[in-house]
């Protein structure tokens, strides 16, 4: 007994329909069968749309073995995606089942909001409204407007797929009964009605037939006469993105970190890889949600590459609208030429606008690469919106007024396209200080952090009137990048030879990726990697102090210290920084911090103890008075001087330890913030500049150490026995004007 015949599935212009044909053999209907119940248990849905609609979501061709490791490990579906698999049988597939067939096996992803919109579509063709008029409204939709066009012919067949059986019964009586008896009112007015018009429609028949003839021999002409480099692809898998109705621009493959683009893999056609992040920051750039990201530090890191495919995710949106600048049109030269490489490969039909510099894609995208030389330059872009804006090399920018004002252009109004601002540079440049105080200072690097403002140090947040009040406006983020994460030219070796060849402030700067250190610095030896740790639980049993530089119209400065009593290290563990304070408000805010540490002294700015002039209270016997205790510093002449040359004694590596003798918790900002920027006296003296203006931390680091602090003293001794659990006994100073 010969066996039935195999029925083909029909295919969609989505996909295949769900459900196993009678003429299959029991075992495929099976498979069939358990793919099916799992769709079903993982989507709750009427069965009429899961056993008649079209899916979207082509994913690539795969063998079947591979398919069942899905299905027997549901733990290796991504979240968001069910997946069923459909068993056709296809000529050259590179495994056979157990009765020698050939098979492959196709993954399919529902896209849910397609689905809805497609029975709003039948809806109204079911109301009476004709099918070039529905395809006309159904690829005005947000699922569909990505699709160049959607012919009534197409939108037909799908319709009577899932009206099949209604349509076979002629059910006037169901939802489809006014269509229905439309198609009928509209087939009796067309048959004709004697001999002469029976001849009229063959003709008319033959003449169509004729007509379709002609065009595709002309479209094999024209084949023939411009041969292609490789077919268009089918519809790819929906990327696993905000833009999940973004078609696959190419046959070429981009795989950034964020799995934006899926590639296909087919065994006939192996697809070209044409970038692929490097593992680490370029890898985390192309992935990060911040608002706004610096991806900066070394040179060769691979920075340049990085700013051109971060975008490209978003190039098949037709409402995409990208702008990466740099400061002269001769800096964008290089950065033209890269996108030139890369662009036209991934998307095909993407044309380089040499005259407007810009570039357009098959979608409509455009992405504009041009220059802002001077800060009048940013009128140019007045008016504009832009869903993406990058600079190039930061830095050059001398003031933060371009970067702040190109914020403002940075809007959108597709819910499906988000806003971003991409940054990249190297230490050192005009711009070094502002970009440092934006995205290096407030926050360890890789750590997302909210906006601040870069004078007040602030966050910037909602206002109080707003539904939104005290939430941050937006999050930034610093990734630093060195020559090792970019392995293709690391390990070449002649680059890296060329950094080591420069001085020493260039190679930090462009080999390191140093943002601690500038042109005069006065503190050389610090380094972040070097004198920054992490916090860490200090042992009850260290001594402890503070030191304080006061201000009320500027800022206060309090920094708190521990010492190692095996290497005399100090720990720089807490700090303060605040304006607007008065010295009770002061004296308080620094009891709550240190409340239940034992506290062996405290060394505040002498100037605190003037009366100049006035017979009321000082500032320091106000502090004292709410039971903040301080000892004045040395003010005496030369005590500048000494101050700097101790912190270098400091900052510098012990022989016999290999580690500072100060070390500073990464929680402490502004004085790792100051340190590398505090300039030299251009006079020539030992001193710091004078006209430095932010040195309140400074001051206040340098009455601490030169306080002369020690793991151990002698007045340890005044708690008896509770010394040695660290317990202290009530102490009264001497002079209460004086503190000690």
């Amino acid at each position: 007994m010969t066996k039935p015949p195999r029925k083909k599935h029909k295919k969609t212009k989505h996909g295949k329909i769900l459900g196993a044909n009678s003429g299959e053999r029991p075992q495929l209907q099976e498979r069939k069968r358990i793919a099916a119940s799992v769709f079903y248990a993982a989507n709750p849905a009427p069965p009429d749309l899961l056993s008649h609609m079209a899916y979207d979501g082509l994913v690539p061709q795969q063998i079947y073995d591979d398919i069942w490791k899905i299905l027997n490990n549901p733990i290796h579906i991504p979240i968001g995606y069910t997946f069923f698999v459909d068993f056709v049988e296809k000529s050259g597939a590179s495994s056979l089942d157990e009765q020698g067939r050939k098979e492959y096996a196709r993954i399919f992803v529902p896209h849910w909001p397609s689905i809805l919109v497609l029975h709003q579509a039948f809806d109204k063709i079911n109301q009476g409204l004709s099918f070039g008029e529905a395809a006309t409204w159904l690829i005005s939709q947000p699922p569909f407007q990505n699709r160049k066009s959607m012919t009534a012919a197409a939108l037909r067949n799908v319709w009577l797929k899932v009206y099949k059986r209604k349509v076979d019964n002629f059910e006037t009586d169901s939802e489809i009964g006014m269509r229905l008896n439309l198609l009928r009112e509209r087939s009796d007015a067309l048959k004709p009605k004697d001999s002469v018009q029976k001849k009229a429609f063959e003709l008319r028949k033959q003449r169509r037939a004729a007509a379709n003839k002609i065009t595709r021999l002309e479209s094999k002409l024209r084949e023939l006469n411009n041969p292609a480099p490789a077919p268009a692809p089918k519809k790819g898998a929906k990327k696993n993105t905000p833009l999940n109705n973004v078609d696959t621009p190419s046959d070429n493959t981009v795989t950034p970190s964020d799995n934006t683009a899926t590639p296909k893999r087919t065994k006939s056609a192996p697809k070209e890889i044409i970038f692929e992040p490097n593992p680490g920051p370029q890898t985390e750039f192309l992935a990060a949600p911040e608002r706004e990201v610096l991806y900066g530090g070394a040179a060769g890191g691979g920075k340049s590459y990085g700013l051109l495919a971060d975008p490209m995710r978003y190039f098949g949106h037709k409402q995409f609208n990208g702008l990466i600048l740099r400061r002269t049109n001769d800096e964008l030269r290089e950065l033209v030429w890269k996108s030139q490489e890369v662009y036209p490969r991934a998307y095909q039909g993407a044309k380089w606008q040499e005259k407007k510099s810009q570039w357009v894609f098959p979608s409509g995208a455009r992405l504009w690469m041009t220059y802002l030389e001077r800060e009048e330059d940013v009128l140019r872009y007045q008016g504009q919106a832009f869903s993406y804006i990058g600079f190039d090399e930061l830095t050059q920018h001398a003031t933060p007024f371009s970067w702040n004002y190109m914020r403002s252009r940075l809007r959108t109004t597709a819910p499906d396209l988000p806003i971003y601002m991409r940054a990249t540079s190297n230490p050192g440049g005009p711009g070094h200080q502002w970009v440092k105080r934006m995205f290096i200072d407030p926050a360890p690097p890789n750590k997302a952090f909210p906006a601040t403002d870069i004078d007040t140090g602030k966050v910037l947040a909602y206002p109080e009137s707003h539904a939104r009040s005290g939430r941050p406006l937006f999050y930034r983020r610093f990734i630093p990048a060195t020559l090792r994460d970019n392995p293709y030219l690391y390990e070449e070796g002649s680059y890296e030879a060329n950094l080591l060849s420069l001085p020493e402030m260039q190679k930090r700067q462009l080999l390191e990726g140093d943002w601690a250190i500038a042109e005069g610095a006065a503190f050389k030896e610090f380094r972040p990697s070097l004198h920054v740790i992490a916090p860490f639980e200090i042992p009850h049993t260290w001594r402890r102090f503070r030191s304080c530089d006061f201000g009320y119209s500027s800022y206060s400065a309090v920094h708190w210290y521990a010492i190692d009593p095996a290497y005399e290290t100090l720990y720089v563990y807490r700090e303060l920084y605040v304006g607007q304070h008065t010295a009770k408000e002061l004296a308080r805010t620094i009891l709550q911090a240190e409340d239940g540490e034992n506290i062996s002294y405290g060394v505040l700015d002498s100037s605190c103890w003037h009366n100049r002039g006035q017979i009321g209270p000082s500032i320091a016997e106000e502090m004292i008075s709410m039971g903040c205790r301080w000892r004045p510093s040395d003010r005496t002449n030369g005590a500048r001087v000494a101050g700097r040359n101790r912190l270098h004694e400091l900052l510098k590596v012990d022989d016999t330890t290999d580690a500072p003798k100060i070390l500073f918790f990464n929680t402490c900002r502004q004085i790792i913030a100051d340190l590398p920027v505090i300039p030299t006296d251009p006079k020539g003296t030992d001193d710091i500049d004078p006209r430095f203006a932010s040195d309140h931390s400074y001051d206040s680091i340098r009455y601490g150490i030169m306080s002369r602090p020690r793991g151990s003293s002698p007045f340890d001794d005044w708690a008896g026995d509770g010394a040695k659990t660290g317990a202290r006994a009530s102490w009264v100073p001497a002079s209460i004007r004086f503190g000690y």
